[in-house]
């Protein structure tokens, strides 16, 4: 986030700023190779209409404003976008990355070369409304489980390319991020299980890999989709985590039957963290939340965005 960095008039993130508030998974190098290559996918040859019809030399001042509200999310994305088009830009932030805005908030400005600005203004956008709209999806989740020991955390159903900033995303709106790939973590699914010839075959499998290859500090969960396999799984142990998936139904009233869930959360008391995982929606959150679970997985904050609305208001000076 940006409290870091206290926004004051005409402040530049340089790139010491960056990499202090840029977090874990996303350093710099990684950050400016997203950007430098959509820019390249936008920009091809050149912007042939700004060309023609901008002055080289003309000047302009833009104004970012929120056209509802929400939180903001993106702020230092944009920043590095503009630094890389143009140096000479300055940016200027009223609020920080993971604040609330209300409709109509003028959050921040722009100026300098106006070519520069219009090249940047779209991408800038797009990064900062996903990136607000996830923020924002992500807040609402987490105000529904208030209360509760329950944290709302993201998947790998982000869009390639974008799963840094997606996660990140989250972060900002309150949640946390489960795994960051494939790498970071064991999460044993049914077709492992399957393949490997049952529970104990797998976690035993899983674990003699993880002893013997120098990663015995990657955590290892394990989905269950029956209370058969909780029971199973408790007694194998070397897990760390169980994934309970698909143990909430939605009644044809809109009710929420929980009963599985709370079940599998009971049984389990407490051995070892459980997460759950499956009709996971904003109306059901908060029930889900009550039986206990310590993790809810919730795909949709990710691969369903609802784009913030936002734009830039841009003046030309003569």
């Amino acid at each position: 986030m940006l409290s870091q960095i206290k926004p004051r008039k005409h402040w530049r993130l340089t790139g010491t700023d960056f990499i202090s508030i840029l977090p874990p998974y996303l350093n710099l190098g990684k950050l400016d190779e997203f950007i430098d290559s959509s820019l390249s996918e936008d920009l091809g040859s050149g912007d042939v209409t700004t060309e023609w019809t901008i002055p080289a030399g003309r000047s302009a001042r833009g104004v970012f404003v929120a056209k509802e509200e929400g939180i903001v999310a993106g702020l230092v994305v944009s920043s590095r976008i503009f630094d890389r088009i143009d140096p000479e830009l300055i940016t200027e932030w009223n609020v920080q990355d993971g604040d609330r805005v209300a409709t109509g908030t003028r959050f921040g400005t722009i100026s300098g070369n106006a070519r520069a600005i219009l090249i940047g203004e779209r991408f800038a956008l797009n990064v900062m409304q996903r990136m607000s709209g996830i923020a924002t999806s992500t807040a609402a989740y987490v105000r529904e489980t208030s209360g509760s020991r329950a944290k709302i955390l993201d998947t790998r159903k982000t869009f390639p390319g974008l799963r840094l900033l997606d996660k990140w995303a989250v972060v900002l709106g309150g949640g946390m991020n489960h795994r960051i790939g494939l790498h970071d973590m064991v999460l044993i699914k049914d077709n492992h299980i399957a393949a490997a010839g049952g529970i104990m075959s797998v976690i035993e499998s899983v674990n003699h890999y993880r002893l013997h290859t120098g990663n015995a500090g990657i955590p290892v969960e394990i989905e269950a989709t029956t209370l058969e396999q909780v029971r199973e799984i408790m007694t194998c142990g070397g897990v760390d985590r169980i994934l309970l998936d698909n143990m909430v139904d939605v009644r044809d009233d809109g009710s929420v039957d929980t009963s599985m869930l709370s079940n599998a959360v009971e049984m389990i008391e407490g051995r070892f963290e459980t997460e759950a995982s499956g009709n996971v929606r904003l109306e059901t959150v908060s029930d889900i939340a009550a039986t206990g679970v310590d993790f809810i997985s919730c795909g949709a904050l990710t691969h369903s965005v609802q784009a913030l609305d936002l734009s830039l208001l841009i003046q030309f000076k003569s």
